[in-house]
């Protein structure tokens, strides 16, 4: 069998030179052997009739035959020798067998159907005149058919064609297949590099969708604990500072952080039972890990469903109040409701500006604006300077609270800005599209 030019592409001229395989080249070196012993059988003839001495009709036996050997290579000039050497009448299974390799060949159809035809032709006329010939000389034959008329030319034509037809239309079904299985190799390779791809890409999300929800749950965490816990310090220094002279201001104050204490275990311990019930149900092994950072970010999401909402703004700077600090809470426009992630974000900016406001302006006097728009509502919270009077409640600071401010703002299209004021205090504002409520 021979190969297509794909293959002679691919394979090039190594160790076994033009074969891909071992047995490929055994197979041409048997039948190119087999050639050569014919041609040279038949060039005993040829020298014969040509009046060369046997050994020269011999030896050229045995080079035409031996042409076989680069049938997968040259399959056109295996077609060409034997046709060149038809009229000498050797050959014959030189001719098969490459008409054969010259079909299943990748060699252009135009001019496998040329070199077959041209080869019939040639055995044709090859055949017909010996043919004739051995009719003559043997004077036999049915009394009523004239070897000169039709009788010989239809045997010739059937002879010839049950020689070449087979092994072109054999070729022409091997070569088909080949490159039918070579397609479908290549749409295998290429279907699995696609494959190869789109896994990489599905790991390269579920580590960005991983990385995305951790920090969408730390936001959440932060949110729901940072501020309380803000105001618990607070509280605790202002109670360290009058227990001896105040005791009924200190049973206040102590009464507030244990309500502030207890809110934020509940409200932490219902977010994290919300992630146990989202991510544990499934064993670890059997689910991936995009879908449980999925999984978890739904549970944050859901844990904050019920909570906070621009209507608990009153009630948010109560808290700072008592803790100290001089709020004023100014609404502009008619409130109407807005979408849950809307409210829940309008509401986390100003909570997270007040706790800032107790880690690094305590005592400073501030003003937390709404106001309602037609499409969007805007928040804003602005603080003067820290007043000196006040004692540092010395509150840690993670640096990450006008990030997450940021990214919530951000994240629903909305717009942040924050930064210092000229009279030296800080300024945090807020714009969110309210979309449909």
């Amino acid at each position: 069998m021979t190969t297509t030019g794909a293959d002679r592409d691919a394979e090039g001229v190594g160790s076994w030179w033009w074969w891909g395989r071992r047995r490929s080249a055994v197979l041409d070196v048997g039948l190119a052997a087999v050639s050569a012993l014919e041609c040279a059988v038949e060039g005993v003839g040829f020298a014969d009739k040509a009046s060369l001495p046997v050994p020269v009709g011999v030896l050229f036996g045995l080079v035409v035959g031996a042409v076989l050997l680069v049938r997968r290579r040259w399959p056109i000039v295996v077609v060409l020798v034997s046709i060149a050497v038809a009229p000498a009448e050797m050959g014959f299974f030189m001719g098969i067998v490459g008409l054969y390799s010259l079909a299943a060949s990748d060699v252009p159809r135009r001019i496998t159907a040329a070199l077959a035809g041209m080869s019939t032709l040639a055995v044709f006329v090859v055949t017909v005149v010996r043919m004739r010939q051995d009719v003559a000389q043997a004077d036999v034959g049915p009394p009523d058919i004239d070897p000169s008329g039709w009788y010989v030319p239809s045997v010739a034509l059937f002879m010839t064609l049950g020689l070449n037809a087979p092994p072109v239309l054999f070729g022409l079904y091997i070569g088909a297949r080949r490159r039918l299985m070579e397609s479908l190799r290549e749409r295998a390779d290429s279907l699995e590099q696609e494959l190869s791809l789109l896994a990489d890409r599905a790991e390269q999300r579920a580590q960005w969708a991983r990385q995305e929800e951790r920090t969408r749950i730390a936001r959440e965490m932060h949110d729901v604990v940072a501020h309380r816990v803000s105001l618990m310090v607070v509280h605790a220094a202002a109670l360290q500072a009058v227990a001896l002279k105040d005791p009924q201001k200190a049973v206040r104050n102590a009464a507030l952080v244990g309500d502030m204490g207890r809110q934020a275990l509940t409200e932490l311990r219902e977010m994290l039972g919300v992630l146990r019930e989202e991510a544990v149900p499934a064993a670890p092994a059997a689910v991936p890990l995009a879908a449980v950072g999925r999984a978890a970010a739904a549970a944050a999401e859901a844990a904050a469903e019920d909570g906070p909402c621009l209507d608990a703004l009153e009630a948010l700077c109560e808290q700072s109040r008592l803790a100290g600090a001089a709020v004023e809470l100014v609404v502009v426009g008619a409130a109407r409701p807005y979408a849950p992630e809307v409210e829940r974000t309008a509401y986390r900016v100003v909570q997270e500006a007040l706790t800032n406001v107790h880690k690094h302006a305590a005592g400073a006097k501030v003003v937390v604006r709404l106001a309602h728009r037609d499409a969007e509502v805007a928040m804003q919270v602005e603080n003067g300077p820290s007043d000196a009077a006040v004692a540092d409640a010395g509150l840690p600071s993670g640096g990450n609270g006008l990030v997450g401010m940021r990214e919530r703002v951000v994240r629903l299209g909305g717009v942040f800005v924050s930064g210092s004021t000229d009279a030296g205090g800080f300024k945090v504002s807020a714009v969110l599209p309210t979309g449909s409520a």
